[in-house]
């Protein structure tokens, strides 16, 4: 008989097939339904999926006996109540790895963007106004870029910006022997030298706002930041204010606080490219992520080490 997996997260048709195919599937998308999945098949329920976003929170592992896997579709896990999980013996997984290109392209497609003002310039060729009436644009090449979080995807940034003679610093906890980039020790420092930052750090309470007015005021009037983290790594106040006032020159978010609502502070600036969170997401990074987690789940029920722990 097949194990019982509450999918708390819409999946495609792909997707959904190829969870199907190893598990007894319930998906509640909502308060209601994950209400009435936790009341009636509770004792059920081994295996959730959930992704950093939507999480599960302590409540909701208290009323599943049986819950023995966590899985979480990309890298993203911070809303996953892990103490609650590892005090019962419940085994967490994530989607590591797997849709790191698909963040890195994505990363490079805003900083591009923004740099560039594609978005403002295909407005503009769609309205009729040609270059002459125009601002000039600068050069995206030969600049400094600022990594924050050099982990898989922000390494894969830095080797994306090789390619445009660019100089890449970083800022971690400690400094990676295994890299040759300029190591900064605060994200401040980092800011003062850098034309360009990407914001690939995880989320929660010890990053949230970690991009400020203070930071910003460092990047100057020629900087640009990009987010591909998690929406609570910038404070939207403080980046709101510094594009309207020319502190820093545009800036690029897939991720922004209080999503899925968009930033209303900032769709109105023509400062910022904004995308609704899909850094991740691609028909092969979201394969890749649910077979991964079937792996993982097929190796915690044969009693062997799971791949991607957390």
């Amino acid at each position: 008989m097949l194990p019982t997996v509450l999918v708390l997260i819409h999946l495609q048709p792909e997707s959904q097939a190829t969870v199907s195919a190893a598990f007894n599937v319930i998906t509640a998308l909502d308060p209601s339904a994950l209400d009435d999945a936790l009341t009636r098949h509770a004792d059920e329920i081994r295996v959730v999926l959930t992704n950093g976003t939507v999480g599960i929170d302590a409540s909701s592992i208290a009323r599943l006996p049986k819950l023995e896997l966590i899985g979480a579709l990309g890298a993203g896990y911070e809303n996953v109540d892990r103490d609650a999980a590892r005090a019962r013996g419940i085994v967490v997984v994530n989607g590591a790895g797997t849709n790191d290109d698909c963040v890195a392209d994505h990363a490079f497609a805003l900083l591009l963007g923004a740099v560039r003002q594609i978005p403002a310039l295909d407005r503009a060729c769609r309205d009729g106004v040609w270059r002459d009436d125009l601002p000039f644009q600068p050069n995206f090449s030969g600049k400094k870029l600022g990594v924050i979080g050099l982990g898989n995807i922000g390494k894969k940034v830095a080797k994306r910006a090789l390619g445009f003679d660019i100089e890449i610093g970083y800022h971690n906890r400690r400094p990676n022997p295994d890299v040759a980039y300029t190591y900064f020790d605060s994200v401040l420092a980092l800011a003062e030298w850098a034309d360009y930052l990407v914001l690939a750090t995880p989320g929660g309470a010890g990053t949230k706002h970690l991009i400020n007015a203070e930071t910003l005021a460092a990047l100057g009037s020629h900087g640009y930041v990009v987010n591909v983290a998690r929406g609570s790594v910038v404070d939207t106040a403080a980046l709101a204010d510094a594009l309207e006032r020319g502190v820093i020159a545009g800036a690029g978010l897939d991720v922004y606080e209080g999503e899925p609502a968009p930033p209303a502070l900032l769709i109105e600036s023509k400062r910022v490219v904004l995308t609704p969170h899909v850094g991740g997401r691609s028909p092969e990074a979201v394969a890749a992520s649910v077979q991964l987690f079937v792996d993982n789940a097929t190796r915690h029920f044969a009693g062997t080490p799971v791949l991607t722990p957390v």
